[in-house]
Order: structure tokens, then C-alpha cells, then sequence
């Protein structure tokens, strides 16, 4: 029976050894095959172009503040309040709209005094009166007459702001024509590339846009400073230029590259 046996395992080895033998050249064609399958790389062009599209604003923002200070809060608070309704009514009378008028912070603060002994030591705070804040948000839309409310609230006690800012209130076509001539300049530079390499520019593949915020442009003057520089009673407003806001977008495109070299 031994005998009989030896046989029947040798012939499962060599089964066994044709079947690894048949699985790795398997494997090996296999790899072979995804190889030589593998995608070639897509022939592109990519760019990125930039635009821009400028206009005059039509819109003024400005903040003013009332400040007062008083030996109480209630009399620094009533003083701020007469003050504040003032200006308001002077808004409203030089046909700013209600809308356009927000009461945008408040704040009431106290004072202290600090003094040295004759020892050199601090001696403790000493409460010497409080401190009010009120900040009004104005909207312009006429803007020639920017000079003229700001001489009217100078006037009225407005004695603290973070001055102008001229903006465009509808920036929608703004933003539109800037894209375009970014897309235009993307477009104009694929080309070039295309004709330097001796190939042509097939179709947009893809396009990614990006548009700069526009800021509203400051025009930085402590009151101060303006009511220096306002006119006297009678006199023309204090001078203003709007000048321009500039948009800015920016564009990456990628282009298939058609036949050539």
C-alpha cells in the first residue's frame, strides 16, 4: 500500500507546482496588461488671468460720535442724549432717510484720577466723573452733499468719528465687467502659450473665479481735524472727493490642447 501512495503524492506536487507556476505568469500578464493599459496624462494648458473694472462711488459711510463728560452719569447721559437728538433731527432735515441713519454703539465709562503721595506711592482711584459714547451710522447718497452734513454735525457737538468711506451701494455689473476681461486675459495668454508650443487650443476644460472684495475707500479725518477745516457760519462746505472703488477678479482656467507637436 506504501507503494501505491508514493505515486499519488508526487503527482499532487506537480499539480500544485502547475498551478503556482499557471497563477504567477497569470499575475505577471496581468500587471503586464494594466501597464500598457494605463491613461495617458490629458494634454492641457492652464492660466490664470486677472481683471478689473473701476467706477465712481455713489454711496458715503461715516460714523460720528458724540463724547461728553459730566461730574455724574445722569448729567454726562443727558448731555450726550441733547446732543445726539440734535444731529439726528439735522439729518433728517438735510433729507437723509431714516434708513440710513443707525444708532451703531454707546457706551458709558467711568472716570478715575490717579495720583502719587509724597512718598512716591499710588494713592487709591479716584472717581472724578463719568464718560459718554454715542455713535451714530450715517448713509450718503447724495453725495455732493457730504461737506455740508459733515459741517452741520460738527456744528451741532459731533466731536469724534472715524471720518469717510466712499462705496459703491450696487457693485453687481461692477463685479461682472472685472470677470469678464479676467476670463479675456486667461484666454488671451492660453493662446499665446499654444501658439509658442506649435499646438492649438482646444476647449475650456475648467474655470475657477475669485473676486477681491471691494473695500469702501477711506477717506481717514479725525473731527477734529474737520472742524478746523470746516468753514465758518455762512461759508462754503468743507471741500470733498469721492474719487474712484476698483473691483478686482481673478480667473485659473484650463484648456485642452488640440493637435500639433
Amino acid at each position: 500500500m506504501t507503494q501505491t501512495l508514493r505515486p499519488q503524492r508526487s503527482a499532487l506536487r506537480s499539480g500544485a507546482s502547475g498551478l503556482l507556476v499557471a497563477l504567477t505568469t497569470f499575475g505577471f500578464c496581468a500587471a503586464a496588461n494594466a501597464q500598457e493599459k494605463a491613461p495617458e496624462p490629458p494634454r492641457q494648458i492652464t492660466v490664470t488671468g486677472t481683471g478689473e473694472a473701476s467706477a465712481k462711488p455713489d454711496l458715503a459711510l461715516s460714523s460720528l460720535t458724540v463724547l461728553r463728560i459730566a461730574p455724574t452719569a445722569g448729567a454726562a447721559l443727558e448731555e450726550a442724549n441733547k446732543a445726539m437728538s440734535d444731529v439726528v433731527e439735522a439729518m433728517k432735515a438735510l433729507k437723509i432717510e431714516p434708513r440710513d441713519l443707525q444708532t451703531s454703539g454707546f457706551q458709558i465709562s467711568p472716570q478715575y484720577r490717579y495720583d502719587n503721595g509724597q512718598d512716591g506711592t499710588q494713592t487709591p482711584p479716584q472717581l472724578v466723573g463719568y464718560e459718554v459714547r454715542n455713535t451714530l451710522s450715517v448713509r450718503i447718497r447724495d453725495l455732493s452733499a457730504v461737506g455740508t452734513i459733515l459741517d452741520r454735525a460738527i456744528a451741532l457737538g459731533v466731536n469724534e468719528g472715524n471720518g469717510i468711506q466712499f462705496t459703491i451701494d450696487d457693485s453687481t455689473k461692477l463685479r461682472s465687467e472685472a470677470r469678464r476681461k479676467a476670463v479675456e486675459d486667461a484666454r488671451e495668454t492660453a493662446a499665446t502659450l499654444a501658439e509658442a508650443a506649435g499646438v492649438t487650443l482646444g476647449p475650456v476644460v475648467s474655470i475657477d473665479v475669485s473676486s477681491d472684495a471691494m473695500p469702501p475707500l477711506p477717506m481717514p479725518m479725525q473731527m477734529a481735524r474737520m472742524a478746523a477745516a470746516a468753514p465758518k457760519e455762512g461759508g462754503d462746505s468743507m471741500p470733498v472727493e469721492t474719487g474712484e472703488n476698483t473691483v478686482n477678479a481673478n480667473v485659473r482656467m484650463v484648456f485642452a490642447i488640440g493637435g500639433g507637436s
